[in-house]
């Protein structure tokens, strides 16, 4: 356990709070997976039924999730054509990551195409959500208590401030260990980059061949909400995460909020199918290219300014020293609020809800629920560059006023 003062001020409402959440958040996933198949799909009412155990369990489901966690660790371990270095630890050393996402992407397109050529009934995967959240819910469990008891025999270099409080709850919830190994496998960015994320994209493409299937041909707008979250999947696919520990939190976001709860507005145009007219479609994939254009440019800037402060590109920004050595950038993209790049995020998280029409408050869960993760996420980010940075961080905060929403927040 490290030092009373290295630790980090507890959040999330402490070990209450923790507990709390760990039975909530999968509450609320197969709450949503429940009401999105009933006729009212009203996100506030109860479910119409409580599923029986034997809609729960299912080895078919288990062996399949099994089958799709070995696929994407094979394909995390192929030759990579760029790795990456992450953050600085606090032993000054940086853990290398190998850059392939999107070639694992690219690489299960390929064996679902061949699939469904050869008569996969892809389609047939939109009845085994309940079973398959059932066991992904599991393997978060059980995964989440395997990393805990790794973490008891790490090095106190490897631990995460925030998961290292002496708490067994509230640990196992937020992750002691920082990065989680066996030899080069690295767990937490195996799982915040693969098999979730890449299986909400399997998911939407079987809703959409089974509405096909129902309907004769695919709705525009389920056409557009594949096409958005396809998009926004090829560049989230290549990023580089090493942020907070590995436990339960993310174990259970990456592997079963993502896939299943994401994939939410094409859950409910396969139940619920909404008309879309031609001009309205076009207004709403204008608003995903601005949202898409602001993230990625946001994202773009701020990385070009820390591997180059001289790049062309960035060289004329203006800029705030710190006492850390590093620069504080109050122009460009960055002098507009102080998370662009979540500005971009919620903007197009609205797109991807439009065409569900608004007749319906469940498929806009997802831009509700992706605010709330977002403001708490602003705070926490707040919170720590106040830390890092002290009275240049103030100025920043004078010189840039409002935080996502320029003059709204």
């Amino acid at each position: 356990m490290a030092p009373q003062g290295s630790q980090a001020p507890l959040e999330f409402g402490g070990p209450l709070g923790a507990a709390a959440l760990m039975l909530l958040l999968p509450a609320t996933m197969f709450h949503l997976l429940l009401v999105v198949r009933s006729g009212p799909a009203r996100l506030l009412d109860l479910p119409p039924y409580l599923p029986r155990p034997e809609a729960l369990w299912s080895p078919r489901a288990l062996l399949l999730w099994l089958t799709w966690l070995g696929l994407q660790a094979a394909f995390y371990l192929l030759p990579a054509r760029k790795m990456a270095e992450g953050q600085e630890l606090k032993d000054k050393s940086r853990l290398r990551y190998p850059i392939n996402g999107f070639q694992a992407l690219v690489l299960t397109a390929l064996l679902v195409g061949l699939g469904v050529l050869a008569g996969l009934p892809l389609g047939a995967l939109t009845e085994m959500l309940l079973p398959l959240a059932f066991v992904a819910t599991l393997t978060a469990f059980i995964f989440s208590l395997l990393l805990y008891l790794k973490a008891l025999i790490a090095p106190a270099s490897a631990l995460a401030p925030g998961g290292n409080s002496g708490n067994p709850i509230y640990d196992f919830f937020l992750g002691r260990e920082l990065n989680p190994r066996i030899c080069s496998f690295d767990f937490k960015y195996f799982c915040e980059l693969r098999p979730g994320l890449i299986g909400w994209v399997l998911i939407n493409l079987a809703l959409l061949v089974q509405e096909a299937e129902l309907r004769g041909s695919p709705s525009l707008a389920m056409w557009l909400v594949n096409g958005f979250q396809l998009l926004y999947e090829a560049v989230l696919t290549t990023m580089d995460i090493t942020h907070d520990g590995f436990g339960f939190m993310l174990a259970f976001g990456d592997l079963a909020w993502v896939p299943f709860t994401y994939s939410l507005q094409a859950q409910f145009l396969l139940y619920h199918p909404q008309p879309l007219e031609l001009p309205t479609a076009s207004v709403i994939c204008l608003m995903n290219a601005v949202g898409f254009y602001i993230f990625r440019a946001a994202n773009s800037q701020k990385n070009t300014f820390r591997k180059n402060p001289s790049d062309p590109r960035v060289a004329d920004l203006e800029t705030i020293p710190t006492a850390t050595g590093r620069q504080l950038l109050v122009s460009g993209w960055w002098g507009l609020v102080r998370h662009p790049n979540y500005l971009g995020d919620l903007i197009m998280a609205l797109a991807w809800s439009l065409p569900c029409g608004v007749s319906h408050l469940l498929p806009y869960f997802y831009l509700l629920y992706f605010t709330a993760l977002l403001v708490h996420r602003e705070a926490r980010d707040e919170q720590q560059c106040l830390q890092k940075y002290g009275l240049a961080w103030h100025e920043y905060c004078r010189r840039v006023p409002y935080r996502i929403v320029p003059y709204i927040y």
